[in-house]
C-alpha cells in the first residue's frame, strides 16, 4: 500500500545558492501524484524526477515538486517558499530529514558508477584471448637485437621474420669480414647456435666479439664441433656473459683441440675456482693461446694455484689478466711458484687482488727467479705500503726487460716513492711508470724528478691523484725544463693551483719532449689559464694535447687561451680539453674562433672539448 506524505517546511533547510544577480532558488511541490522535482531559476522552470522510499511502508512514492525562484521588487533578500500538499499524512520528522540527505547522495553515487563503467568500457581494450591461453608457455624465442631486449613470440610473426633476417645479416658478416663486433645484441643462446654455424670452416673472420649477449653455459655448447675445425679465428671475446663454471668447463673441453685462437677474453663471466682450474687444464694441452683475460671474476686462492701449475707446463702463454679477482697474498705466493719455471710469460696484470705487502714479497721473489722476460707488471690497488714498494724496487733494479710498471692506487707514500726512484736510477728498461694515487707529496716527487736528470728512458709518468702541491710542481718543472725524455705527463688532481702552474707554464717554454700534458682538477682558475696562455704563444714543437678540465676556468681565461692560439702560427696543438669549466657562450665562441683560425693558418684540425 502506498503511503502519502507531505513535505513540511521545518523538515527541509532552505537551499540558497548565491549568484551574481542575487537570485534565489526555491523548492515546492506541484501537487501532482507522480513525483517530479522542479526548480525555477531566473524565470525558467526545470522539472526532473526523484525516487525515494518511505521507510514505514517500504513502498516507492513519486512526488512532483515545483521550484519557484522569485525576487521582491523592493530588493529584499527574503523570499517565500510555498509547499503544496499532494499526499495525505507525513512520516516522522527525523525520517524525512534522513531521506532528504540520503537521496541526493545515493543519486550521485549511482550516476558516478554508471559513468565510470561507460568510460571503462570505452577506453579499456577487450581481451583477445582467454586466461588459459595467456598462461600457456610460449614456444621458442624470437630475438630482437636492440641492446638489452629479448622479445618473445607473443610480439607476432613480423618480429620473428625481422629477427631471422638480422641473424642472417650477422651470419653474412661472419662470413665476410675479418673483424666482427656483435657485443650487446642480447641474442642469447639460441641466437648463438644459429650464428656459430657460420664459424665452422670459416676462413675470413679472425676477431669475433660476442660480449654481453645473455649467453649461458648452454649457449657455449654451440661452439662444439665448430672451433675444433676453425683455424682462422684468432680472437674470441665472450666477456660479460654469465656462463659460470659449467660454461667455462665446456669451452675448455672444446679449446683443447683448437689450434687457431690466440686471444681468449672471459672477463666478467661469473666463474670461480672451478672454472679457473678447467682453464688451467686446458693450458697444459693447448699450445696456441697467447693472451688470456680473466678480469673481474670470482677466482680465489685455489684457482690461482691451479693456474700456477699450468704455467709450469705451458710454453706459449704470454699475457695473463687477473685484475679484480680474489687471489690475496696466498694466491700471489702460489702464482709466484708457477712463474719461477715459466719462460714464455711477458705480461702479468694483478690489479685489485688485495695482495698486500706479503703477497708482493712472494711475487717479487718468484719473478726474480723467472726465466722469462716479463715486460709489463700491474700491481695497482693491492694495499701495498712503503714496505711492499721496497720489494718492488728490488725487482726493478735487477730487471732488464721490464718496460711498464704500475703501482696505481696503493699507499706507498713519500718513502715508497723514494725507493722506486732509487731503483729507477739503476734501471734502463722501464719506460712507463704509474705511481698515481699513492699519497705522494712534494718530497716524494722531488726524488722522482731527480731521477729524470740522468734517465732518458722514461717516456710516460703518471703522478695524478697525489697531493704534490705547488712545491712538487716546481721540483718537477725545474728538471723537465731541460732534462728527461718524458712525452706523457699526467698531473691531474695534484692540488697544484695557480701558483704551481706558473712553474709548469715556464717549463713549457723550453721543454721539447712533452707531447701530452694532463692538468685536470688543479684549481687553476683564470690566473692559471692566463699563465699557460703566455706559454702557448711561444713556439712549442712538441705539445699536442692539453687537458684543462675541471679547473674553474671562466671566460677571461678562455679569451687568453684563444688569443694565444691565434698568435702562434706554428702551434702543434691538436687536442684541447676544457670540459667542466665555467665558460659561457662568449668564452666557448672565442675558443671556437681560435680553432677555425688555426685551421685556416696551418690546415690542422684542433679538437676542442667543452
Amino acid at each position: 500500500m502506498l503511503s502519502t506524505s507531505t513535505l513540511p517546511l521545518y523538515s527541509h533547510s532552505k537551499n540558497n545558492f548565491g549568484f551574481y544577480n542575487k537570485q534565489r532558488i526555491n523548492f515546492f511541490s506541484n501537487g501532482t501524484k507522480n513525483s517530479s522535482l522542479c526548480y525555477s531559476f531566473m524565470g525558467s522552470v526545470f522539472p526532473f524526477t526523484v525516487l525515494y522510499t518511505n521507510t514505514s511502508t517500504k513502498y516507492l512514492h513519486l512526488k512532483r515538486l515545483s521550484i519557484i525562484a522569485a525576487a521582491s521588487s523592493s530588493g529584499s533578500r527574503s523570499s517565500r517558499r510555498v509547499y503544496k500538499q499532494s499526499q495525505a499524512q507525513a512520516p516522522a520528522a527525523p525520517i524525512k530529514g534522513i531521506t532528504s540527505f540520503v537521496l541526493p547522495a545515493g543519486a550521485f553515487v549511482v550516476v558516478t558508477f554508471v559513468l565510470w563503467k561507460l568510460v571503462e568500457k570505452i577506453l579499456l581494450p577487450k581481451p583477445t584471448k582467454s586466461v588459459l591461453e595467456e598462461n600457456t608457455p610460449t614456444q621458442g624465442v624470437k630475438w630482437s637485437f636492440a641492446p638489452g631486449t629479448n622479445l618473445l613470440s607473443s610480439f607476432g610473426a613480423k618480429v620473428e621474420r625481422e629477427s631471422k633476417l638480422r641473424l642472417n645479416d650477422f651470419a653474412k658478416e661472419l662470413r665476410s669480414f675479418r673483424s666482427v663486433d656483435m657485443s650487446g645484441r642480447n641474442f642469447g643462446d639460441e641466437g648463438l647456435f644459429f650464428l656459430a654455424e657460420s664459424l665452422a670452416y670459416n676462413q675470413t673472420a679472425e676477431e669475433v666479439n660476442f660480449a654481453a649477449n645473455g649467453l649461458t653455459a648452454d649457449g657455449v655448447k654451440a661452439f662444439d664441433g665448430v672451433l675444433q675445425s676453425n683455424i682462422a679465428l684468432k680472437t674470441l671475446n665472450l666477456s660479460g656473459n654469465s656462463i659460470g663454471d659449467e660454461g667455462v668447463k665446456c669451452l675448455c673441453d672444446i679449446l683443447v683441440n683448437n689450434s687457431g685462437i690466440e686471444r681468449l677474453q672471459l672477463n666478467s663471466s661469473a666463474f670461480g675456482d672451478e672454472g679457473a682450474k678447467a682453464i688451467a687444464e686446458m693450458l697444459k694441452k693447448n699450445s696456441s693461446l697467447r693472451v688470456l683475460e680473466l678480469n673481474n671474476n670470482l677466482i680465489d686462492y685455489s684457482g690461482f694455484s691451479g693456474l700456477a701449475g699450468a704455467l709450469l707446463e705451458n710454453k706459449s702463454i704470454q699475457s695473463i689478466h687477473l685484475n679484480g679477482n680474489y687471489g690475496g697474498a696466498l694466491g700471489a705466493a702460489a702464482l709466484a711458484k708457477g712463474l719461477e719455471g715459466n719462460k714464455s710469460l711477458r705480461e702479468l696484470y694483478l690489479q685489485g687482488n688485495s695482495i698486500g705487502d706479503e703477497g708482493v714479497r712472494a711475487l717479487m721473489s718468484g719473478l726474480s727467479s723467472h726465466k722469462g722476460k716479463l715486460t709489463a707488471l700491474d700491481l695497482g690497488n693491492n694495499s701495498i705500503s712503503a714496505r711492499g714498494a721496497f720489494y718492488v724496487s728490488e725487482y726493478i733494479k735487477k730487471s732488464k726487460n721490464l718496460v711498464w710498471i704500475s703501482l696505481y692506487m696503493n699507499d706507498i707514500g713519500d718513502e715508497g716513492a723514494e725507493k722506486i726512484a732509487e731503483a729507477l736510477k739503476h734501471n734502463r728498461s722501464v719506460t712507463n711508470v704509474d705511481l698515481g694515487g699513492n699519497d705522494i707529496h712534494a718530497k716524494g716527487v722531488s726524488a722522482i724528478a731527480q731521477v729524470l736528470k740522468d734517465n732518458s728512458v722514461i717516456a710516460a709518468l703518471e703522478l695524478g691523484y697525489n697531493p704534490i702541491g705547488p712545491d712538487g710542481a716546481k721540483a718537477l718543472a725545474e728538471v723537465l725544463k731541460f732534462h728527461g725524455n718524458v712525452k706523457d705527463l699526467n698531473l691531474g688532481w695534484c692540488q697544484i693551483g695557480a701558483s704551481g702552474v706558473e712553474y709548469i707554464a715556464d717549463m713549457l717554454k723550453y721543454n721539447s719532449t712533452i707531447q701530452s700534458l694532463d692538468l685536470r682538477a688543479n684549481g687553476l682558475r683564470d690566473e692559471g689559464a692566463i699563465c699557460l696562455a703566455r706559454s702557448l704563444k711561444v713556439v712549442n714543437e712538441a705539445l699536442m694535447s692539453l687537458n684543462l678540465g675541471f679547473n674553474e676556468i671562466r671566460d677571461e681565461g678562455a679569451f687568453a687561451i684563444a688569443q694565444a692560439l691565434k698568435a702562434n702560427e706554428d702551434v702543434r696543438l691538436v687536442s684541447l680539453n676544457l670540459m667542466n669549466n665555467f665558460l659561457t657562450k662568449l668564452g666557448q665562441s672565442a675558443i671556437t674562433d681560435a680553432r677555425d683560425h688555426v685551421f685556416e693558418m696551418n690546415e690542422k684540425e684542433l679538437t676542442i672539448v667543452f
